[in-house]
């Protein structure tokens, strides 16, 4: 450890935090979590015999330590996750597989919502929450949580036992389901970080309560503001709120890059995912400072299938810019666009005439470029703020930046820039861009591919005489899919549309398997 290391180590906070492993060329080798920041940096210099190859041969790469302090060890391992994505450490291999993510799902449109672990967000109309990476940890906070905000784990059945409602964590029956998912609404902001505005109301509430003498009810909403109380020094969700902006260099760099007056706490990224012209379908992300804000994720079906990229995101961009959604979502402070010079000229146009004058850039496949527009897209390129050999091309009213001299990809998104033989100051910009890209892309995919399945599945049942609308969305709902459909016994299908349209749907799907 050198004596630079040494000293800062020293200044090592006792709070929870993510910290970031350095290798000699500033390149981050590693990205832990810690519930006392203090104590698991420092582990790692210190002797032991039981270190595994592993982690000796990243201890002796490490040439500097970096650290983001958060409220709580919740937060970090959400921080931890993202910046694992972003950064894609050499060292953080049991974190790469996004298998091991999980979201919390929350189905507010059934009448007794519950509330469920799952690694597999589905579009399906429920609420998810995530991701995060290390479930058993989500799973304890909510444990926490469900004395403070009852909730259901599994469908409520008449009959059945009401111990978990005398204990307090689950709701009680007599109260409705309306005051059920009113605590539910608050269970999920909780989890998404808005405290604070849970405490303002539940005092305002409480108030109001003692105002009208209902004082038992003054007296449960008091309980549950001192044991959120309480809970706070335990478990803690949530990004947004409690991580420190000004710490995010990538965040940092990017202001001073593009020129813009602040930093950038919402990005937005936009994103076409279609087969040629056929299931035409965007995504839009949200970043909220630097990390993936997945509840205000948005999907887009266009209202034309036709094989444009151009008139497909002047249309979306037109879409999310109208002054109801302005209104009902906000703006943000940068948006990016997936997409080269057509896409971007075409998203300028469209957001312009909709009155949003934000920063608009966008990055094109072709070797990972920023392009912007040299007087649209309202930022500001100055060559001494780019590192040495960073490349502008100019080309008509548009500049293409490349950012990582030296570096080539092969196409698409088949790779991505994460090493080009060289440091280069933008390397957290570039990870930054790509990160939100390629969230982007992945949430427009997974939405095209679902439509796609949707109209394979349809499309079966479609062709067979006297199975109307109706039978359809019977049998889809009962077994999910064709492939179950065809797994089921003609019993099993009888029971839901009768037994003539049965022996029509098996001789169907017998054929089309022969």
């Amino acid at each position: 450890m050198n004596d630079k290391l040494q000293e800062k180590l020293k200044q090592l906070p006792l709070s929870p935090g993510v910290y970031f492993h350095k290798s000699i060329s500033g390149e981050i080798i590693y990205v832990g979590k810690a519930a006392v920041l203090k104590n698991r940096v420092r582990q790692y210099f210190q002797n032991s015999r039981s270190r595994d190859n592993k982690t000796m041969a990243l201890v002796a790469e490490i040439d500097d330590t970096d650290w983001i302090e958060t409220e709580s060890e919740v937060d970090a391992l959400f921080l931890e996750s993202e910046m694992v994505k972003r950064y894609m450490p050499r060292y953080n291999i049991l974190l790469r597989d996004d298998k091991s993510q999980s979201f919390v799902r929350i189905d507010m449109k059934s009448e007794w919502p519950t509330l469920t672990m799952t690694r597999n967000p589905l579009d399906d109309g429920a609420e998810y929450i995530g991701p995060f990476y290390n479930g058993l940890a989500v799973r304890r906070a909510l444990r926490y949580l469900r004395r403070i905000f009852p909730y259901l784990t599994k469908e409520r059945r008449t009959g059945q036992s009401q111990l978990d409602e005398h204990l307090g964590i689950s709701p009680r029956l007599s109260d409705g389901s309306e005051a059920y998912k009113a605590d539910l609404r608050l269970l999920m902001q909780y989890i998404r970080g808005r405290r604070t505005d849970i405490a303002r109301e539940l005092e305002r509430e409480m108030k109001q309560a003692a105002k009208a003498e209902d004082f038992e009810k003054a007296a449960k909403i008091r309980n549950k503001l001192t044991a959120l109380s309480e809970l706070r020094r335990r478990v803690m969700f949530g990004d947004s709120e409690f991580t420190d902006i000004s710490k995010d260099r990538a965040l940092s760099d990017l202001t001073d890059l593009l020129g813009l007056n602040s930093e950038p706490a919402r990005i937005e990224c936009f994103d076409i995912s279609h087969l040629s012209g056929t299931g035409v379908v965007a995504s839009m992300v949200a970043f909220v400072n630097g990390v993936s804000a997945r509840s205000e994720y948005r999907k887009f079906k266009l209202s034309r299938e036709i094989n444009d990229d151009t008139a497909n995101m002047s249309e979306i961009v037109t879409r999310r810019f109208s002054q109801k959604n302005q209104k009902s979502w906000g703006v943000p402070d940068l948006v990016l666009i997936d997409g080269g010079r057509p896409q971007l000229g075409a998203a300028l146009e469209a957001a312009r005439a909709q009155g949003y004058n934000g920063p608009i850039i966008s990055i094109a496949k072709r070797n990972d470029e920023i392009v912007v527009h040299s007087t649209k897209s309202n930022v500001t390129i100055d060559s001494p703020r780019l590192s040495p050999g960073a490349g502008v091309v100019s080309e008509g009213d548009y500049l293409f930046i490349n950012l990582h001299p030296g570096a080539v990809k092969s196409s698409g998104h088949a790779m991505n820039l994460r090493s080009s033989g060289q440091a280069s100051m933008h390397d957290d910009v570039v990870r930054l861009i790509q990160r939100i890209r390629d969230e982007s892309h992945r949430f427009a995919i997974s939405y095209h591919q679902v439509i796609r399945s949707s109209r394979q599945n349809s499309s079966l049942l479609d062709g067979i005489a006297g199975i109307g609308p109706k039978s359809r969305s019977l049998l889809l709902k009962k077994f999910g899919s064709i492939k179950q459909i065809a797994a089921a016994s003609e019993s099993d299908i009888s029971d839901v549309v009768g037994p003539a349209k049965a022996k029509l749907i098996i001789s169907r799907l017998q054929s089309e398997k022969e």
